[in-house]
């Protein structure tokens, strides 16, 4: 049984229609979806997922060169044992490479801070870069089915996200070595953004969180890309779409004794977009729940609660 509401990207061009109710209700279940039929090669994926595998096999001195402490994992390298959910006790058992958007000097943005790039992976720009803009464009096609669900413009996300401080992370989760111990691979939270794209792994431990308080791993057709609601995407729909609590728990033998590598893409508003309710989401029933407030600040505030900016 599939976990998880499934919706063919391939209905986007055939029947826009039919797609705008697959999104829309998929989203309204628990703010999870999986892509089929999305039009990322295969080779692009693997090719990402083995420069993910090559990046962390480098050194731990070789990686703490590209650490770049004050930017708050921004871009470059986050080591092992930094980043903790907020409200948890212990840190996340995992370490992750942010990739950010490509942008002129010219930008008005300064959040669109330069790249990192690994000199000892020439061909990890490249590889991550391709990933980035082809998830870029598939995220933005999911926010078309998703702006004309909530009664907008086609086009109302992509001017709202074309300059947006949108990540990629490829990340790994080490094996488990330490038998017993209370942190886990990711604890249980929910992304900031507006929408996360996720490729890989080819390991279990994604579960989410059901509306009626259990745990559902997530399993999904081979091939297909993860893709869940933000706290942005439910903040401006006043909880109709809802973020979605998961974690990645630490797996049972033998799959503990392997690393775990995965690619989230985590797409954000341009900084300067103001996130509020859109005013079809606010009902009697419905009551507004949050106060207006930029991207950028929103980003702010949340990347201070989970350790990344002090």
């Amino acid at each position: 049984m599939q976990s998880i509401p499934h919706v063919d990207m391939s209905v986007h061009t055939k029947d826009f229609d039919s797609f705008v109710t697959a999104i829309g209700e998929g989203y309204e279940v628990n703010g999870f979806v999986a892509l089929t039929n999305h039009g990322i090669p295969d080779e692009t994926i693997h090719a990402a997922l083995d420069a993910t595998r090559d990046l962390f096999a480098l050194p731990e001195d070789v990686k703490k060169q590209y650490h770049k402490p004050g930017l708050g994992g921004a871009r470059g390298y986050t080591p092992f044992g930094t980043e903790i959910a907020k409200n948890a006790k212990h840190v996340d058992l995992k370490e992750f490479w942010h990739v950010g958007r490509e942008v002129a000097d010219s930008s008005k943005y300064p959040q669109l801070t330069p790249n990192v790039w690994p000199k000892e992976l020439p061909s990890f720009k490249e590889t991550t870069t391709e990933l980035f803009n082809a998830l870029d464009e598939l995220g933005n096609q999911v926010l078309e089915g998703i702006a004309v669900y909530l009664g907008q413009p086609r086009d109302y996300f992509r001017t709202r996200v074309n300059e947006g401080n949108s990540i990629l992370r490829p990340l790994h989760y080490p094996p488990i070595v330490e038998e017993g111990t209370p942190s886990v691979r990711a604890a249980a939270h929910e992304d900031i953004n507006v929408i996360t794209l996720l490729i890989g792994s080819r390991e279990p431990g994604l579960e989410v969180l059901s509306k009626s308080g259990n745990w559902i791993p997530v399993t999904i057709l081979e091939g297909a890309i993860i893709c869940n609601v933000g706290d942005m995407l439910q903040r401006l729909t006043n909880g109709v779409l809802p973020s979605t609590t998961h974690r990645v728990v630490n797996p049972p033998a033998p799959h503990n004794q392997k690393s775990r590598y995965s690619i989230p893409f985590f797409l954000h508003f341009n900084p300067d977009v103001v996130i509020d309710a859109l005013p079809q989401c606010v009902t009697a029933e419905n009551p507004k729940k949050e106060a207006p407030i930029t991207a950028d600040d929103y980003l702010m505030e949340r990347l201070r609660e989970i350790g990344l900016v002090k």
